[in-house]
């Protein structure tokens, strides 16, 4: 190369060798940025090389069968004309798996190098200048590549017609279509180039019509061969080329896209290049796996096919990615959700990734630039949230996205802001806790949601009104409480999954209290006594607890137990209060509120710094000072 410079001023590759000699230590010997494996299964002792995604299976090229009676060599090399190879995803270690793609295009002579429009129903791909039993050659006598179009109908590829922009006196191949089916990029050796193969790309239009052909210039370009390109599904061109620096004879590069043209190529170095040719590179940015076509030293055959996964790309220059941060919540509240699932979609619809947030409904994805992508985040019991969103091409840029989850329609919030099984009002004659036929249709509705939701458990929860003695009334919503509980379990739900409650007139849903010695009752209609005498299934498994409000007041409803307390005082001995949520500790409760945590503690009489998810701390006294042993007295 030193000797080539001098004869050879102007040549670029001479220019790039004397300019990066320093650095061909670090392109060989640098810290490996992916993993190379040899898939010896699919490979032959000839040449394979191409790999193409297409649904659930690859293709590649591969020699083909030999025939006794049709004479499939290439008199050039004595070896087998390649044909288009399938094999699925999960076989591609077995040597089974293996299979001709399609009899319509794999014909007498070469096919190899696919790729398809993003509806999978055009194909390209590479072939001899041969189509309907036609060979053709050029003015030396050359049989050229020429790129072919097939179109998918029927269940079969039909239509094939080679592209209006190929010749017979130049090769056109290795097409590779955008993501978004509008741009197609080749290699040629077509006039007007800049080296012996240069790269190119033409538009496509809505119509199927195509561009007249476009030298992506010197920045890609050299005098030497530029081949093999694949954009992929962020934008990145990847490509081999002899021209640039590199370790070997063609080594694969990346150029990010910049609008409408790419940045200068970067070298992906060892272990994807070696000191031979490695090309036929591709790589999905999401999975971050690939494959590589390479003849280097170990391999089965002349060119074998590889497996590569990025292992590292935190400092990469070849891959624009951003951090995709969100939150689940629940929509009423606003709670977090712990563990929600998150279901990742690219613009056709496929699921590429999945994932959950984590115990405070919090995740994040990192993506590639300038792709566009749909989020679904879902959970038990509710229904899911989607979110779509595009990533722009500033790498620092961090999209913030947040999910409100609301509950599906099996449930509903009771007035208490309580989770609980949607049904009816069940009713219970007076003073009796027999299960009436119209009650007994909303318990088997209750079964029913049990049923379909295997995983959830209920409590049974009975109450009354505030008539009658407060023991008496505790006794008889217990034993209701019971009876719809036994009526669940002989009707098939484990025993396990429901437990039952009374709560008598301990909690309220309204101002008709009445003690038991009638010195602070209040009078109230029919109906508003109705509404506290009430039977409801309890959610308690959404997320670990029952759900409700983070900062519900803890006194929106007293009853009093005690004589000496009069309505009037209701308000005034009422306190402050925060219900723990998920990661608090006391040390940052305190602080929220302006308290030291040894006040925290006395003023909830707690002996150590535990706390439990859901717990009811006071965060102030009352101006009549109320003691916790005072607070006791009351019952929500």
């Amino acid at each position: 190369m030193k000797k080539f410079h001098e004869l050879k001023k102007e040549d670029s590759r001479g220019k790039r060798f004397i300019n990066n000699a320093a650095v061909l230590s670090e392109l060989r010997n640098n810290k490996p940025e992916y993993r190379v494996q040899n898939l010896y299964a699919i490979n032959t002792e000839y040449s394979d090389f191409g790999v193409t995604e297409y649904r659930n299976t690859i293709l590649f090229s591969s020699p083909s069968t030999r025939n006794k009676i049709i004479d499939r060599i290439d008199k050039r090399n004595e070896k087998s004309f390649l044909d288009i190879f399938q094999v699925n995803k999960d076989e591609i270690s077995s040597k089974r798996g293996k299979k001709p793609f399609s009899k319509e295009i794999n014909e007498i002579y070469h096919e190899s190098s696919v790729s398809f429009s993003p509806d999978y129903k055009t194909m390209y791909f590479t072939r001899n200048n041969y189509n309907n039993g036609s060979f053709n050659v050029d003015q030396k006598g050359y049989n050229n590549l020429k790129i072919y179009k097939a179109e998918f109908i029927e269940n079969e590829w039909k239509n094939i017609k080679e592209l209006p922009f190929c010749s017979d006196e130049y090769s056109v191949g290795h097409p590779s279509v955008s993501k978004d089916g509008k741009l197609l990029y080749f290699t040629s050796n077509m006039p007007g180039g800049l080296g012996k193969t240069d790269l190119y790309f033409v538009r496509i239009d809505h119509n199927g019509m195509y561009s007249i052909p476009q030298n992506l210039g010197p920045t890609i370009n050299t005098e030497g061969r530029e081949m093999f390109p694949y954009i992929s599904e962020d934008n990145t061109l990847y490509f081999s080329s002899d021209g640039h620096f590199g370790i070997g004879s063609l080594d694969v590069f990346a150029s990010k896209s910049k609008g409408n043209n790419f940045k200068k190529p970067t070298n992906l170095k060892h272990p994807i290049n070696s000191t031979l040719d490695d090309f036929a590179f591709s790589i999905n940015p999401i999975t971050k796996k690939g494959y590589l076509s390479s003849n280097r030293e170990g391999g089965l055959g002349d060119d074998d096919i590889y497996a590569v996964e990025q292992i590292f790309d935190e400092k990469s220059d070849t891959v624009c990615s951003q951090l995709i941060k969100g939150i689940v919540k629940e929509s009423k509240f606003k709670k977090h959700l712990p563990y929600a699932k998150l279901s990742l979609k690219d613009t056709f619809g496929k699921t590429i990734k999945e994932t959950a947030a984590d115990s405070l409904g919090m995740f994040s994805i990192k993506l590639p630039c300038n792709q566009k992508f749909a989020i679904t985040a879902s959970k038990d019991y509710y229904s899911p949230d989607t979110e779509y969103f595009e990533t722009s091409d500033e790498v620092s840029v961090e999209l913030n996205l947040e999910f409100s989850l609301e509950i599906i329609d099996d449930f509903v919030y009771n007035t208490q802001d309580e989770l609980v099984i949607k049904i009816n009002s069940i009713y219970f004659d007076y003073n009796k806790w027999d299960i009436r036929p119209d009650a007994a249709k909303e318990l088997d509705h209750i079964v029913e949601v049990m049923n379909k939701y295997p995983n959830l458990k209920v409590e049974s929860t009975s109450h009354t009104d505030s008539r009658g003695r407060a023991a008496y009334n505790e006794l008889l919503s217990q034993r209701r409480a019971e009876s719809t509980v036994d009526y669940i379990i002989y009707n098939g739900i484990d025993s396990y999954r429901i437990k039952g409650k009374g709560y008598g007139e301990s909690k309220l849903t309204n101002k008709c209290i009445d003690n038991d010695m009638h010195t602070n009752t209040v009078n109230c209609k029919e109906v508003q006594h109705q509404a506290n005498r009430r039977t409801a299934f309890v959610i308690l498994n959404v997320d670990g607890s029952k759900i409700n409000s983070k900062n519900k007041p803890l006194y929106e409803e007293i009853v009093i137990k005690e004589k000496n307390i009069s309505p009037i005082n209701i308000q005034e001995t009422a306190l402050k209060s925060h219900i723990v949520s998920i990661g608090e500790t006391l040390y940052s409760i305190s602080k929220a509120y302006n308290l030291s945590v040894s006040k925290l503690k006395k003023i909830n009489n707690l002996k150590s710094n535990e706390i439990f998810l859901n717990q009811v701390l006071l965060i102030s006294e009352d101006k009549k000072g109320l003691t916790s042993k005072k607070r006791n007295r009351l019952y929500i």
